[in-house]
This record gives C-alpha cells, sequence and structure tokens, in this order.
C-alpha cells in the first residue's frame, strides 16, 4: 500500500536528497535538512546518531561508491509516524546496482527523521 500521507513521501525524499548529496557541505545542509538533531541511522554495518555522525556514514559510502546514486525502488509505505521503502546504488556510469536494500524510518512531529533501521539485500562479494 502506498503511503496515504505525503509527510512520508517528503521525508523519503529528503532522506534521498542526503544520501545523494554532493560534497560534505551539502551532505552536511541536507542532513540537518532530513534528520531530528538527534537523529540516528542504523544498518549492519554502522549505529550513529546525531548529524556529524550520519554525515560521516555518508560520506564513507560516498568514498566507497564513488559515482553512485541511492535510488528509491518502488513506493513509499507507510502510517502513524513510520515509513518503509526499499532502494539501490546504482552507477551513475553503466546502471549496474551491485547493492540493494530496505529502510524504516520513524519520524518526530515536525516531519524529521527520528531514526533509520537499514537491511542490506544484495551487497558485493567480498574481494
Amino acid at each position: 500500500m502506498a503511503a496515504r500521507n505525503e509527510h512520508h513521501a517528503s521525508a523519503v525524499a529528503r532522506y534521498f536528497e542526503a544520501w545523494n548529496a554532493a560534497g560534505p557541505e551539502e551532505v552536511t545542509r541536507a542532513v540537518a535538512a532530513a534528520w531530528a538533531p538527534d537523529g540516528g541511522y542504523s544498518d549492519p554495518l554502522a549505529e550513529v546518531r546525531g548529524h556529524d555522525a550520519i554525515a560521516s556514514v555518508i560520506g564513507g559510502a560516498h568514498e566507497q561508491f564513488p559515482g553512485f546514486s541511492f535510488r528509491l525502488t518502488g513506493a513509499v509505505d507507510g502510517h502513524h509516524d513510520t515509513a518503509r521503502f526499499a532502494w539501490e546504488l546504482v552507477s551513475d556510469a553503466d546502471g549496474s546496482a551491485p547493492v540493494a536494500g530496505f529502510d524504516v524510518i520513524t519520524l518526530d512531529a515536525d516531519g524529521r527523521i527520528k531514526d533509520v533501521l537499514g537491511f542490506l539485500d544484495r551487497v558485493p562479494a567480498a574481494a
């Protein structure tokens, strides 16, 4: 079921803006727009809280996968203060998507992200 509330879709759009921001200053601005000040992010590789730590995780992904962008796959599904959605990490050069997963976010009363629980469904094989 698609998100019934634009609140969820807007929060997810800001989330992708943060992950796809170019350069540290843009990442910092986008994280501040998407997350509550004490917001958190957790996936199998990281568990952090606060804008600086979240921006650092995003910067690390950019370093590991230069020339890639995060893309929403499918619809955002949400209710109350929670939404879930699937995504892929796509090569800007050839369209390959070596990483994919889904995230569950909870929002505060202002529509900013309180917490992200990320799950990895597809990851590249270790070299």
